[in-house]
């Protein structure tokens, strides 16, 4: 059942896995950075307020967030916090990290403490250079799920055979060809043949 400890949870602890506090999470999504504060989340007379709905629609939007991931975390999943793998860009176009589905291999990488977000397979990558600007920048860290569903307008990282790594958004896929769109104005969309792809994962959370 939807209420309103629900809801604050689940802005909280979005806030938390991005490492921001609920007035930082607020400005993220241009609002005013009191909107979240917990003086707001009660009347002066004990009443609930509850954040509108276009102030999450904001949060999702600015966070890279789906719907379905933001009930999760109403229902608390994804509590509690846990070391995955952190895979550099660099890194991640070599052979050795990944097994042929896109799971992270072996051990020959750091790793971070990250709140759990429900995918045991699920790694980070540190972004380098700036062909994902002006979403993610050089140094930014993003959490990969390669076993989450992927749908038209995720965040999606891309490797392919050759061992390039793309960081893009998923325009369109089809039994044969991904169009990727690119982050970064300046760099092209990109058009792969199924043929191409080694594997795709879906972006979960964004760290900066």
């Amino acid at each position: 059942m939807l209420s309103h400890a629900h809801i604050w949870r689940a802005l909280d602890t979005l806030a938390e896995r991005l490492g921001l506090s609920a007035s930082a999470l607020a400005r993220r999504a241009g609002l005013d950075a009191t909107t979240f504060n917990r003086s707001k989340r009660e009347a002066p007379d004990g009443r609930p307020r509850w954040p509108s709905t276009e102030s999450i629609a904001k949060v999702l939007a600015a966070t890279g967030t789906s719907l379905d991931e933001f009930m999760a975390l109403m229902d608390g999943a994804g509590s509690g916090r846990r070391a995955i793998p952190l895979i550099g860009f660099a890194q991640a176009g070599e052979g050795g990290f990944f097994d042929d589905a896109g799971f992270p291999v072996g051990g020959a990488w750091d790793e971070i403490a990250f709140p759990n977000v429900g995918d045991e397979h699920a790694y980070a990558l540190e972004i380098s250079g700036d062909s994902m600007l002006p979403l993610y920048r050089d140094g930014d860290i993003v959490v990969v799920s390669p076993a989450a569903p992927i749908r038209r307008g995720d965040r999606v990282v891309v490797k392919t055979r050759e061992g390039e790594v793309l960081a893009k958004e998923l325009k369109r896929q089809t039994a044969k060809t991904v169009e990727l769109r690119s982050l970064n104005p300046e760099h092209p969309d990109r058009l792969l043949q199924d043929g191409e792809i080694a594997w795709i994962a879906r972006v979960l959370w964004a760290s900066q």
